[in-house]
This record gives structure tokens, C-alpha cells and sequence, in this order.
């Protein structure tokens, strides 16, 4: 029996999640990856490293908590909010017999993780203008264990219609858990949901410090939920999900200067957002641009495929996304620094499609 045949079959039918760094390029402006384009600082503080860590550590727990408006035993960190989502299928789906939902086009860690474990997927697509298709989810409920929805939404940057959610979440009460991957909010706070955890005891929100907090790797994320799903999923956590530099860092970013630096980081990429927006709608070959709430933009393109790969010669990363349901000729364009921004609209207007 070869080493492939030992392997599990979902495993060795598996494709992986295609995340920037995997698709490679040898640009020097990368837009596929919705990170934060510059540096920020930090210094070590602990020097402690030839003790393990705590599995939660105190100071980031409490300092998220507070940061994110809930109790300290309603969070939990772990190695990214993709940690999570695996988490949240381990505790929750059986493997060969419950399902996850999501609804496409959408994040598509949702879908790798329920593969990687042996859970079945179910894809309710999207309405027209990328909201929930509420009696498609109904339809498809029985077996589901978790709903995973992306608000807002990755790929499209829209905020999923707060009411649809409610009726979502009415749905599913004592049926399954209603996953809302938050990790864009920054970029629109007033849409979280994290305040409706007291009325919802099957509410989980996903959170991270890669997006506006500017700490992609750092690979540190957040999930929120009441003490009965967060008591769940610490039985299935490592034991050590974050080194000890990892909960430093974290710790110092979510000090009141921290996230006061944060918010003066939205405040930064809303400006040079509104400037990528308008410069896209006066060229040529872009179709149509989509209102977004994020660090990115959706743009169609004309000939989108040769847009692309003109741009990638140019060491210009784009994130393309036209396998995805509903976005033929769309590509995905992170928000960087005005030069980023001048260089994707430089070589926009010199294409000729």
C-alpha cells in the first residue's frame, strides 16, 4: 500500500485553500491578500520562552473582551479565526453524518475545513445582489450542524442584511450554530453582531488581528459566543494555540493606543479606498465597481483573465475571482497605499480591452 493509499480519501481528493502565498507571483505590490500594505512596530516584552504559554492568555482575553464588549469567558483566541472555524466543525459536526452551510460566493475556508474533517457541504447560493437566500437555507437544513455566514462578505464586501440574519438565526434555534465571520469589521463596527449574544445562544462570531489591527502574521484570531459553546471548543483546542511573542503582540495591540492606532488605520484605508473607487470608474476596460465596507474592492472587468495576468507581469497581485458563483470577470482588489493604488490605475488605463 503506497504512502497515498494510507492517506484518508476525503484527504487525498482534497484540493487546498489557494491562499495568496500559495498562488505565488513575484510582484511587488500585493492586493490579494487584504492585509494591512505597511508595518507596524511592536517589542518583545516576555523573555520567558523556555516556559509553554497559557493556553488563554489572561491579558488578551480580557483585553478582547473588553475591546469587543462581551465577558472574558464568551472569547476565545486561537491561531487565526481559521483556527476557529476548524474548531467549530470538530465540536459540532460529526464526521459521514451532519453538514456545515455557507453561501457562496463567499470565504472558502468554510468549505476546505468541513472537507479536511469528513463533513458534508452544503452551498445555498446567494440572491442576485448577494444576500441570503432565506428559503434556500430553510430548504436545506436538515443535517446541518453550523451555518457559516461572512458579513461583511468576502469576496463581495457587502454587509449581510442584519434582519435576514435574525430570521436566520430564529431558524436555527436549537437546530444548529449561526457562524458570522466578523473579520472585517472594523471597517463598518456598527454592523457587528457580537451585542446579540445574550439573545442567542447559538450566535458565534469570528474575529481577527489580521485585517485592520495589521497583524496578518501574527496569526491570531477570536471567537465569541456564550460560555456553553466557548467551554465546547476548549476541549478540542491545542494546548498551546499561541506562543508567547504571539500573546505579547496581541496584548499590547489591544490596549486603549493600540486599537485607538487601529482606528486611525480604518480611518486611513476609508480615505484610500474612496480614491481607488473613483479613479476605477473612469477607466475603460472596469465594468462596474461594487460598493464595499472593507479593505477591498470588487471590480468586473472586461477581458478580466488578460487584466489579470497583465497586471501580474507588472508584479501587480490581484486576487482573481471568477470561479467563484455570480463573479465572472471579477477580480478582487486589496486597498494598499496611495503609490499601490497609483500603480494598479497606471496600468489599468494603459490596457487596451
Amino acid at each position: 500500500m503506497s504512502i497515498e493509499e494510507l492517506a484518508r480519501e476525503n484527504v487525498r481528493r482534497l484540493t487546498p485553500y489557494q491562499s495568496a502565498r500559495r498562488l505565488g507571483g513575484k510582484g511587488d505590490v500585493w492586493l490579494n491578500a487584504n492585509e494591512f500594505p505597511t508595518a507596524v512596530q511592536f517589542e518583545l516584552s516576555q523573555q520567558t520562552l523556555n516556559r509553554y504559554p497559557e493556553c488563554q492568555p489572561k491579558a488578551v482575553i480580557e483585553n478582547y473582551a473588553q475591546y469587543a464588549e462581551v465577558k472574558p469567558e464568551q472569547v476565545l483566541v486561537s491561531r487565526g479565526a481559521d483556527e476557529g472555524i476548524e474548531l467549530l466543525i470538530r465540536a459540532f459536526c460529526e464526521p459521514g453524518k451532519d453538514a456545515v452551510m455557507y453561501c457562496q460566493p463567499t470565504y472558502g475556508m468554510y468549505s476546505v475545513s468541513a472537507e479536511t474533517f469528513g463533513v458534508a457541504c452544503r452551498n445555498v447560493q446567494a440572491l442576485d445582489n448577494w444576500q441570503l437566500d432565506l428559503q434556500g437555507i430553510a430548504d436545506n437544513l436538515e443535517g446541518v450542524k453550523v451555518v457559516f455566514v461572512c458579513s461583511p462578505n468576502n469576496p463581495t464586501g457587502q454587509i449581510i442584511n442584519p434582519q435576514d440574519i435574525r430570521t436566520l438565526l430564529e431558524m436555527t434555534r436549537g437546530k444548529a450554530l449561526v457562524v458570522a465571520d466578523e473579520a472585517y469589521i472594523e471597517f463598518c463596527p456598527q454592523a457587528t453582531l457580537a451585542g446579540w449574544l445574550e439573545e442567542y445562544p447559538h450566535l458565534v462570531v469570528l474575529r481577527t488581528l489580521s485585517k485592520a489591527f495589521a497583524l496578518a502574521g501574527l496569526r491570531c484570531g477570536f471567537t465569541l459566543a456564550n460560555k456553553e459553546v466557548i467551554d465546547l471548543l476548549l476541549k478540542v483546542i491545542a494546548p498551546y494555540p499561541l506562543s508567547t511573542p504571539v500573546a505579547d503582540i496581541a496584548a499590547q495591540a489591544l490596549t486603549p493606543q493600540g486599537i485607538n492606532a487601529m482606528r486611525e488605520r480604518v480611518a486611513q484605508i476609508l480615505v484610500e479606498r474612496q480614491y481607488l473607487v473613483t479613479a476605477l470608474k473612469d477607466i475603460p476596460c472596469v465594468e462596474q465597481v461594487f460598493d464595499s465596507e472593507t479593505n477591498y474592492i470588487l471590480v468586473r472587468f472586461t477581458a478580466s483573465s488578460a487584466v489579470f495576468k497583465s497586471l501580474w507581469d507588472q508584479g501587480i497581485i490581484l486576487r482573481d475571482q471568477n470561479k467563484q458563483p455570480s463573479l465572472s470577470g471579477c477580480l478582487r482588489i486589496t486597498v494598499g497605499t496611495r503609490a499601490e493604488s497609483q500603480r494598479v490605475i497606471d496600468a489599468l488605463k494603459a490596457e487596451n480591452v
